[in-house]
């Protein structure tokens, strides 16, 4: 028997809301956590990523709101793992909850303090944020959470993978015992287990099977490529490749505006889907893209949740994954409805252990494909320009061309000639785009194929305990070496401010959008704090300096060591 919404128990506003988002069925997800949420009861909800677990805890967290109270008091509180998620969510609940007058607000890091002051000082009713910025806005007495109902941690393990272990725990222990908790999670991990038995009251467990692992029309293969060589690697394949609408998954929000902008001056019609378009503007990109406007759409996996368009040819991960789960439910996008699709995936030496877990967890081994040749490309040039001129002599259509055509031969030109000359102007355009050169990747050592090998460089992968940082003190040699691969940053907080490494790790990871994992020894000196990254990811921990929060301290600037 198949439920309907309004079978839920929701409210008529609600009702009404989600009809006029064309939502029929509630997802598994959404019939079974509402009315165990709508009863009061804690939950435990084990679902992946695009099962519509937003609107499963949002709408009832709607409706159990108080109406009316005066002055506005913060009654419901989501903790999400990073800003792009906490905006998405905020932006879900305020639809959701548009025939209500209710106060949404997404706080997370990067935020000017005087416009959250603002806000929550008119009154909240919902929160949305990351950990960090949450902790930073109660010690500054900005943030009251003495009058939350609901509260709902959303995508737990990777919070914890994120080491935010300390504030969540902070955070929980500011709210009144008696309010509801809902926890997300991809996987119940025993760290995700032991937060819920000390902070949940008898809750209900709702688990989600997963969607089939890989496509079965899909076709998968990956191409070894150095990090810098990636963009060129990427124009060769759009280039030579026979590609309809095409969805590029990059990590973060600047790398994907950042690859729209790109390509398009490589001429490929392209747009950023990302966490700083608003809703009206996504929507705008959409419609092109589903029109054919747009050939391709660069998104992180933030911003590409609730996206259903059923015929994206390639599915490109730009960046890999470090979670195997967001590589399927990536390339699940494509080889819709019987269709063949194309799932391509560029992998730096360093990620081939990424690479193999991926292929462990699917059960699926992915072919390597070598990446077109310069000759290559510029015959696959020379070839559509053949086949675009016989369309045209085909199609007859050039009737003033052919009587200028005629006038040169009058004046003595070679027809030959006339004919070589107009397809080097048809081909100008290609002196300004030439095909980018590719280095030969470069190998690391056998030994660490199989990823990091200390606490800070293993991810802490699915289902696995994160183990927690801890700050190394030990001889100044050891202060100064620097691991192969890595990049020492200095940070200008340090012991005497009360910093802690887990405090480093998970405002970094969450600010700068990168994995925890990716940050190694942490030194902690009374100034300041020494860390190591890997070097991959030091554009993107140095492209927010200025926008990092500890504690009482906004706009605290990272440098390297």
């Amino acid at each position: 028997m198949t439920t309907e919404f309004n079978q839920l128990s929701l409210d008529p506003e609600l009702v009404q809301v989600v009809a006029e988002l064309e939502y029929v069925n509630p997802t598994k997800v959404q019939a079974q956590v509402i009315p165990l949420m709508l009863e009061g009861r804690d939950v435990i909800a084990q679902s992946e990523t695009g099962s519509g677990k937003t609107a499963a805890f949002a709408l009832p967290m709607l409706q159990n709101l108080e109406r009316g109270c005066k002055p506005r008091k913060v009654q419901a509180l989501v903790l999400t793992p990073t800003r792009e998620l906490a905006i998405q969510v905020a932006e879900a609940i305020a639809r959701y909850g548009r025939h209500l007058q209710v106060e949404v607000m997404a706080v997370y890091g990067g935020q000017q303090y005087a416009t959250s002051k603002a806000r929550l000082k008119r009154g909240m009713d919902i929160i949305v944020g990351t950990p960090g910025r949450l902790q930073d806005l109660m010690r500054q007495g900005i943030l009251e959470l003495d009058g939350v109902r609901t509260l709902v941690l959303d995508e737990a393990d990777e919070m914890l993978s994120m080491g935010f272990i300390e504030d969540i725990e902070n955070i929980l222990s500011q709210t009144p015992v008696e309010r509801q908790t809902t926890l997300f999670s991809a996987t119940i991990s025993r760290t995700v287990r032991g937060l819920a038995d000390k902070y949940m009251r008898d809750p209900q467990s709702v688990t989600i099977e997963h969607k089939q692992m890989t496509v079965a029309t899909t076709e998968q293969r990956y191409y070894l490529v150095n990090e810098e060589d990636k963009l060129a690697a990427l124009t060769r394949l759009i280039e030579v490749e026979e590609m309809g609408a095409t969805l590029i998954f990059t990590r973060t929000r600047a790398g994907s505006a950042r690859l729209a902008n790109e390509l398009v001056q490589r001429g490929v019609t392209a747009e950023a889907l990302n966490g700083d378009l608003a809703q009206e503007a996504r929507m705008h990109v959409m419609n092109r893209f589903r029109s054919g406007q747009l050939k391709v759409l660069v998104a992180t996996d933030v911003a590409a949740r609730g996206l259903d368009i059923e015929d994206i040819s390639h599915v490109i991960n730009y960046d890999l994954p470090n979670d195997p789960e967001a590589y399927v439910h990536r390339i699940g996008r494509t080889g819709r409805a019987g269709k063949d699709g194309v799932a391509i995936t560029l992998v730096t030496p360093r990620e081939r252990y990424v690479l193999n877990r991926i292929e462990g967890f699917t059960k699926h081994k992915i072919d390597q494909a070598q990446l077109p040749t310069e000759a290559q490309v510029y015959a696959h040039r020379e070839e559509r320009l053949v086949h675009k001129l016989t369309t045209w002599l085909e199609r007859d259509r050039s009737k003033r061309e052919l009587e200028i055509v005629n006038e040169l031969v009058a004046q003595g030109q070679d027809p030959l000639k006339v004919a070589a000359a107009a397809l080097k102007m048809a081909r100008s355009g290609e002196n300004q785009r030439p095909v980018e050169k590719i280095g030969e990747p470069v190998l690391v050592k056998r030994s660490r194929e199989r990823g990091p090998r200390d606490r800070s460089e293993r991810p802490a992968g699915k289902g696995k305990s994160a183990r927690k940082p801890t700050a190394i003190r030990s001889s100044r040699s050891s202060i100064t070496s620097v691991e192969e691969g890595m990049v020492r940053l200095s940070l200008e907080r340090g012991r005497v401010h009360g910093v802690r490494p887990g405090e480093v790790v998970g405002t970094i990871a969450s600010c700068a959008n990168i994995p925890g994992s990716a940050i190694g020894k942490i030194f902690i000196e009374d100034q300041h704090t020494l860390l190591d990254v890997q070097e991959e990811y030091i554009s993107r921990v140095l492209g927010h300096t200025g926008a990092y929060s500890f504690r009482d301290q906004a706009n605290v600037a990272i440098r390297r060591a």
